[in-house]
């Protein structure tokens, strides 16, 4: 192993030995106990299999493995589209490998494509607490041998993680549906937005480019959370290998499914007893980081992990993060850290190629418990069918395309694509992978916002002139549930190619869709709470330095220490569009550096 990757994964360790210890005895406790079915009342059974149709028979005997099916069903939502099929070729499976399958219960799938900008963008992240507890409760009827955890996107990956962990004495296997073909290739979309932002294109036009993109049933295909939610399952063991870019409603996808049936059916206590809880331990968090490092992932996973590592009783902070990111080389370019779309990344070599440079620099752990059975090295596999059977082979040998995935020895750059930051303003996270070398350090005066508005309104009205960070605080969990202020990147984007030296600084989240402006983000205490970011004021100096990891105010340390945190007007973030419902979330929430959850808050 790398002496880095090691030497965090003690640190994590020895950081989390009280709350992992008592997490595992839980875990054993539940499984010493032996499965629910068999301590069910009569009655209890009679109304877990009323239902049941054929199956009755044999839930109601304990006649095999019953596999419970959380999923991320609705048809509104092109990643969860193509799950409305899976449970019927599930419980096909199941019976064919001695087993039966049953829906446990549904969880919300909420698309920040669908509300970026708007009102409902408040709600996002809470929503995948809400999932996580929808979770418990739909395995909490503790009918089931082992889950099936059926989604893709942002938010909801997470939330089933979460909520399974609470049940981590059972098997999970993570089923995706992959991503749609390619549509419009990404860097034309960016290029019709940032037109249109700068007043030259229609709003038909837009929506035309839009459309063209996201086009068809299947994840949207650049590298957003989306997409870095299925390079975390493949390198943390809980997918079948291989299966996080198959398309949708493909021959390969559905052989795909019917085997994760077939597996899960498999690892229960009756079999190769593999408890999710016992998956999920340091050594797969830590292949977790190195992954989002490598691929120049999402940033929203420096808090979605942090919260998948919370519920198996493992502590990690931004500073793992940082220093595995510092020696890891960035091997791929995906949209938006390149020209490439996920599909063209799989067909370049993919997953199987990325997990097995990784492991040949010792960067990853190869003996991961995975969900298949063997260890990380027979996860770096694609599947492929043989006439109707379902077969893995190895990887190309050689990147297919070089300019989009090269080996660990030729990186595209020698670190990774995230960075903590630490000054006098805080700490943050920066996604450094699509951000050019010369953009990369900043020192100019603050123009402070309240919200993404203001930005857009100044640049419509021509105020943003000069070198600039724009600051927008009061954007954190606790203030207004932490959106993604996604909607400034055109905007942000258009100026920078005018001259001028910009970046964004804010306590709220820009997502896996980062682009080419630096930006500074979940910083942490929020402004809400009196954070650094409540002190600025206009004009200020602030110096971001991704390189040095230094997020600074240029001001005298005793002006600095005297000055009171503004107040926030947060009154029309409380009610209107569902948020009346979460002022509990808002505020109870933990900070993003511990994973922005209502469930392991601990500040």
């Amino acid at each position: 192993m790398h002496p880095t990757v090691q030497k965090v994964t003690e640190r994590i360790a020895r950081r989390s030995r009280p709350a992992r210890r008592a997490y595992l005895a839980r875990l054993d406790a539940a499984a010493a106990a032996g499965p629910g079915r068999r301590r069910a009342s009569c009655g209890n059974l009679a109304h877990g299999f009323a239902a049941a149709g054929i199956d009755k028979e044999a839930i109601g005997r304990l006649a095999g493995p019953n596999v419970g099916i959380v999923t991320a069903y609705n048809d509104m939502l092109s990643a969860h589209q193509p799950l409305g099929l899976y449970p019927e070729l599930i419980k096909l499976a199941a019976r064919e490998a001695g087993g039966t399958a049953q829906v446990a219960g549904g969880v919300p799938a909420m698309c920040d494509g669908v509300t970026q900008g708007r009102p409902g963008m408040e709600l996002s992240l809470f929503s995948r607490d809400v999932i996580a507890q929808a979770t418990a409760i739909a395995l909490a009827h503790d009918l089931f041998d082992a889950v099936l955890l059926l989604g893709v996107c942002d938010k909801i990956v997470p939330g089933l993680l979460i909520g399974a962990l609470a049940f981590g004495h059972l098997p999970a296997i993570v089923v995706p549906a992959g991503p749609m073909p390619s549509g419009l290739p990404n860097a034309e979309k960016a290029r019709v937005r940032k037109v249109y932002a700068a007043g030259r294109a229609s709003r038909e036009a837009l929506l035309a480019a839009e459309a063209a993109s996201y086009h068809a049933p299947g994840t949207c295909t650049f590298y957003g959370t989306a997409n870095s939610n299925q390079m975390l399952m493949e390198v943390m063991g809980l997918h079948l290998p291989g299966s996080a870019f198959v398309n949708p409603n493909t021959p390969l996808r559905d052989a795909l499914t019917s085997a994760a049936a077939r597996r899960a059916v498999a690892i229960t206590a009756a079999g190769e007893y593999t408890p999710l809880g016992r998956t999920i331990d340091e050594k797969t968090i830590v292949n977790g980081i190195v992954g989002l490092a490598a691929t120049g992932g999402s940033t929203n996973h420096t808090i979605h992990l942090v919260a998948i590592a919370r519920a198996a009783g493992i502590t990690i902070d931004w500073d793992d993060f940082d220093d595995l990111s510092k020696v890891t080389p960035l091997v791929a370019r995906i949209y938006p850290n390149g020209g490439a779309d996920v599909n063209h990344f799989h067909a370049a070599g993919g997953l199987g190629f990325v997990i097995r440079e990784l492991l040949a620099a010792g960067l990853l752990h190869p003996d991961i418990r995975c969900v298949h059975g063997g260890d990380l090295h027979s996860q770096a596999k694609e599947p492929y069918l043989d006439g109707r059977r379902l077969l893995w082979r190895d990887p190309p040998a050689a990147s297919l395309d070089r300019g989009v995935l090269r080996p660990a020895a030729e990186p595209f750059a020698a670190e990774g694509g995230i960075r903590r930051l630490t000054g006098n303003l805080g700490r943050a996270i920066v996604k450094t992978s699509a951000v050019a070398p010369e953009h990369l350090k900043i020192t100019a005066p603050a123009r402070i916002f309240a919200a993404q508005d203001e930005v857009l309104a100044a640049f419509r009205d021509g105020r943003l002139t000069g070198d600039f960070v724009a600051v927008v605080r009061f954007q954190g969990p606790a203030a207004n549930g932490m959106p993604e202020l996604h909607k400034l990147t055109p905007t942000l984007a258009v100026l920078q190619e005018r001259g001028q030296r910009i970046a964004l600084l804010t306590d709220g989240r820009m997502s896996g869709a980062s682009g080419t402006v630096l930006a500074a983000i979940q910083v942490t205490p929020e402004a809400a709470h009196g954070g650094p970011l409540a002190r600025l004021i206009d004009g200020d100096p602030v110096t971001i330095d991704a390189t040095a990891g230094v997020l600074e105010a240029g001001v005298e340390p005793a002006a600095w220490a005297a000055r009171h945190p503004a107040a926030p007007d947060l009154a029309g973030n409380e009610t209107g569009f569902g948020r009346d419902g979460f002022g509990l979330f808002r505020r109870h929430v933990g900070s993003a550096e511990q994973g922005a959850s209502v469930l392991f808050a601990t500040d």
